[in-house]
């Protein structure tokens, strides 16, 4: 079992993952100063429902390889907003639309963004 015991180095590890399935617009943000909820969200856009499950099945996957399980999930029903729980990471996966609705990024704007550039292929941070 890998040992991610660093919130930072597991939101990385998910947003690599999103990155080589194609996500889209894949960002970090350091949210623990402002919720007990979580440290981080990695949050990202596939370009259809279909998508955004495959995307989401990706994370659990290469996760559970790693010897890491979500607490919980949600919206596998609707594949309009997918939500991995990994406790001090919560992935969100969204389809652009509702990504624009619930616009996350704006709702935590005090967070900090995470720079994750050099992990990414170019294109993937930007939509």
């Amino acid at each position: 079992m890998e040992n991610f015991n660093d919130s930072k180095a597991l939101a990385i590890e998910i947003a690599k993952i999103l990155d080589k399935k194609k996500a889209h617009d894949v960002r970090v943000l350091k949210v623990e100063s402002l919720t007990v909820l979580t440290d981080y969200f990695v949050i990202a856009s596939g370009t259809s429902t279909t998508q955004v499950a495959s995307l989401a099945d990706e994370v659990e996957y290469e996760l559970s390889q790693k010897g890491l399980e979500p607490y919980s999930t949600e919206g596998y029903d609707s594949k309009n907003w997918v939500l991995l729980d990994y406790s001090n990471v919560i992935v969100h996966v969204f389809v652009p639309n509702t990504r624009t609705y619930y616009d996350l990024e704006h709702l935590w704007a005090d967070g900090e963004p995470i720079d994750i550039s050099e992990y990414l292929t170019p294109d993937s941070t930007v939509e």
